[in-house]
């Protein structure tokens, strides 16, 4: 008897079964929903919606973009796109007009979602109806999601129903997420934060949804709603652990608070720690593998060796370190990150040649550089396209950016090479200083030949307000180096 392939929408489908008057949305905390929904309402309004969607267009596979913001809408219309077989696009209403145009143009979805008013009307008027159940196979599209890499233009990435469930497998198992976590979706939707939505339904927890995630009412929602798991970019700790409120708010619920899309630099994870608790968690994925090629519990990143560390490769990804010539590389040896496994995506859409570089002989050349200690702990180096050959040396920005953030005066940094008569390439540093901290130029230089020598020391510090990021809310070097390129704005030394 030929198994039926688990469709990822069957994790909500199971708890809806198991629990249904448990709470599945236990509130929106900026909205005009103040009461809870039950597993049974959530699967009712799911159902209504995805049969809409059919009668909208009734091909099997066709696409949805969902453009809203961490609104009850928002995560109804992606579930529904899942019940009704179709794939979702995400579209974030954060992006300009002619970026939203060319990820329409690129994806063509036959449904586009940006009215939460319609989203209601259909619910309404297909309530009590259910969708016809579309069995997919397992290399069938699920998610189309445009890449957020550091360098080049976002390309059209087919995550499949095998890389979404591998996905969903791999947070729920590594995080060991249980019944009674409440999942806060504070990062948008159309991002990271998507990635824990079915892992949390699955078990039977919660979502609590928070449309504008300012820090103040991210502490609110945390005290009111009991919330135990919470998804953040870097960006986004940051400015809950420097407002004036955390050291007043009740976080003692807390037990996952997952960082990803950007590394933090050691000294910043510890001032995480010191004001949100030892819950911080990390994981390490691209869009091409998405968020769990690696990832550390929070015990683990309370040692000191590990606050460098992406941590450890997970139950549904392969990761070794390839050299050059195409050999995996012992433990210790720098090399690039590669990936094979269910987790992998299938391809960029629409461009054969460029997955075909890809995806070599099932391994996913991820583009980072990295190495595995002994314990078999991740370690990211830098981007392949941005070591920087400086005099005949190999210089990993990865490297010096993590010396430049042991220091105490520095807040953040990005490391990249300049063009240089001298050297070939120079070793740049832009730096964005602590509040109240003063330092130079040659103080950080000097610091950084005395950890690791002149050669990566860098030949010239910027001084910057800020870093910039790309949607995602990653450091982009490339974008760094541009935003102090000398016609542009003069070096501080």
């Amino acid at each position: 008897m030929e198994q039926v392939l688990l469709q990822p929408i069957d994790r909500l489908y199971s708890s809806v079964a198991r629990n249904p008057h448990a709470t599945a949305i236990a509130g929106i905390a900026a909205g005009d929903v103040t009461r809870g929904v039950t597993y049974a309402e959530l699967g009712r309004a799911v159902a209504a919606l995805a049969a809409a969607f059919q009668d909208l267009d009734g091909a099997p596979g066709s696409r949805v973009g969902i453009c809203l913001p961490n609104t009850l809408e928002h995560l109804l219309a992606l579930l529904a796109t899942y019940a009704a077989g179709k794939v979702w696009v995400p579209l974030s209403p954060r992006n300009a007009r002619a970026e939203l145009d060319a990820m329409i143009a690129a994806t063509r979805p036959t449904i586009i979602v940006d009215d939460a008013s319609t989203v209601r009307r259909l619910m309404a008027e297909w309530d009590g109806k259910e969708p016809v159940r579309i069995e997919r196979s397992a290399e069938d599209a699920q998610i189309i999601k445009f890449s957020g890499g550091s360098t080049g233009a976002p390309k059209p990435v087919v995550q499949s129903l095998r890389c979404v469930n591998a996905q969903a497998d791999g947070i729920r198992d590594f995080f060991e997420f249980r019944g009674d976590d409440v999942n806060l979706i504070a990062a948008p939707l159309t991002h990271g934060a998507s990635c824990f939505v079915l892992p949390i339904l699955e078990v039977g927890g919660r979502h609590v949804l928070l449309e504008t995630a300012k820090p103040r009412a991210v502490f609110d929602a945390i005290a009111a709603r009991g919330v135990t798991t919470l998804y953040a970019p870097p960006t986004l700790l940051y400015a809950l652990i420097e407002h004036a409120d955390v050291t007043r708010a009740d976080l003692h619920t807390l037990r996952h608070v997952i960082y990803s899309a950007a590394p933090m630099p050691p000294q910043r994870i510890r001032d995480c720690q010191r004001a949100l608790g030892p819950v911080i968690e990390t994981a390490y994925g691209q869009v091409e593998a998405p968020q769990i090629i690696a990832a550390m519990r929070a015990r683990e990143l309370l040692i000191e060796e590990n606050l460098t560390s992406v941590g450890r490769p997970s139950s549904v990804a392969t990761v070794g370190i390839m050299g050059p010539e195409g050999k995996m590389l012992p433990p210790g040896e720098v090399g690039e990150i590669v990936v094979s496994g269910p987790l992998l995506m299938s391809g960029y859409l629409d461009r054969a040649e460029e997955t075909a570089r890809t995806i070599v002989d099932g391994w996913l050349h991820t583009g980072d550089l990295g190495t595995i200690d002994g314990r078999g702990y991740l370690f990211i180096r830098g981007r392949l396209r941005e070591v920087i050959n400086s005099g005949g040396f190999k210089v990993f920005p990865g490297d010096v950016e993590a010396s430049l953030a042991r220091h105490p005066a520095v807040a953040e940094c990005a490391v990249f090479g300049m063009d240089d008569p001298k050297w070939g390439e120079a070793v740049n540093a832009a730096v964005v200083v602590r509040p109240g901290a003063g330092v130079s130029g040659e103080e950080l230089i000097s610091w950084v030949k005395g950890e690791l020598g002149s050669v990566k020391a860098p030949k010239r510090v910027w001084f910057v307000e800020r870093l910039e990021r790309n949607a995602a809310g990653k450091v982009s070097r490339a974008a760094v180096k541009w935003s102090v390129a000398p016609d542009r704005i003069p070096p501080t030394m």
